[in-house]
């Protein structure tokens, strides 16, 4: 029973710091996030003036002044096959009616890896759900209302998932692949002296011969492919 209720009490921890987003919106102040930054962003959720914060768990984007919530709103977030980016970014250009599909805004992010954004949308049916190739969708008048309140540089903050920059879970990786998987197995190679790349989110060539050299290291079958083996190995696990 002790342990039982032991467990319990973990549970309610860990449940109030994934779900802290939410009391966040209730209008507390927030001082923390879960994500870890990109190499190359500034670390810490300081209560700055002016960021966003995306969860992609409710598909919901929370604007924040002084470190209270100033504005929610619905969004749409990538499809499973074209998942959205997780981790810590800054809006670095905007413009109006930037293209086709792309609505009347358009704020980009400072994704490595790809193209990414927040924008409005011509198909205002999708908001809410998983629908686009990546990017976050608002509707015009929202997005129109954000564009006006954010500056370039203010940074935004994207969760997808439990598992903080790993979204859902661990996904298998094979040369060519992008994404905020690749980022968490690139630091963890270099942290290990298996690479000394950039911290891109690309899987290309100097990824590819670290974890080669990694495999052969630790026993493991000598392929390209991140599996469910190799992330044990480098030590990175799922936890429930």
């Amino acid at each position: 029973m002790a342990r039982l209720i032991q467990s319990f009490g973990l549970l309610i921890f860990l449940g109030a710091l994934l779900w802290a987003p939410l009391a966040q919106a209730a209008g507390e102040r927030h001082s923390a996030c879960q994500i870890t930054p990109e190499a190359g962003d500034e670390a810490g959720f300081t209560q700055p003036e002016k960021d966003i914060y995306i969860d992609g768990m409710t598909n919901t984007l929370y604007y924040f002044e002084d470190g209270r919530v100033a504005g929610k709103y619905a969004v749409a977030v990538g499809k499973s096959s074209t998942p959205s980016p997780l981790g810590v970014f800054t809006i670095n250009h905007k413009a109006a009616n930037w293209g086709t599909g792309f609505g009347s805004r358009f704020m980009g992010l400072s994704v490595r890896w790809g193209k990414y954004g927040i924008h409005g949308t011509n198909n205002p049916g999708s908001i809410g759900s998983m629908a686009s190739h990546g990017c976050f969708r608002m509707l015009n008048r929202d997005v129109e209302e954000l564009y006006k309140k954010v500056p370039e540089g203010t940074k935004v903050w994207v969760d997808g998932g439990p598992y903080g920059p790993l979204g859902w879970g661990l996904r298998k990786l094979i040369p060519g692949d992008r994404g905020s998987h690749v980022v968490e197995v690139q630091k963890r190679l270099r942290n290990l002296g298996y690479y000394e790349g950039e911290i891109d989110g690309v899987y290309g060539e100097g990824m590819k011969a670290g974890m080669l050299r990694f495999k052969k290291d630790y026993g493991l079958a000598y392929t390209h492919t991140v599996d469910a083996a190799a992330y044990k190995a480098m030590g990175i696990l799922m936890f429930e």
